[in-house]
Parts: structure tokens; sequence; C-alpha cells
């Protein structure tokens, strides 16, 4: 099988400022609760505007099994 990219949060440090959910284009990415980003693996493209959008750095992409 082959990996896609699914976008990962460092919940601990993320600090919820919603530039993240902004970036997605297909709105997988939101923050929850008022705490952190959490994204939906399921609709994530892999696109990594979120990943680029993010001023904590703290969403990476990560490979995963298709």
């Amino acid at each position: 099988m082959a990996a896609k990219r699914k976008a990962e949060v460092d919940q601990k440090s993320c600090v919820a400022c919603g530039a993240c959910a902004k970036a997605c284009p297909i709105g997988a990415v939101a923050v929850w609760k008022g705490m952190w980003a959490k994204v939906d693996t399921g609709r994530c493209v892999g696109c990594g505007r979120c990943e680029k959008a993010c001023p904590a750095s703290v969403i990476r992409m990560k490979e995963v099994e298709a």
C-alpha cells in the first residue's frame, strides 16, 4: 500500500489561534473547544496548507498507510 500524508497536531503546544482551520481548503481542521486544533484525518487530503499557516509550528505532515 502507498503511504499518504496527513496533518498531525502537537496539542500540548497548540495556541488555538485558528490559522490552520482558516487555511484548510476542505474544513478538515477545527479548533476544538477553544483549546487546540484537531484534524479530521478522514477528510484531510495532505495538502500541507495548515502546516504552513501555523504560526506556532505545531502541525506536521506525517506519512500514514493508505
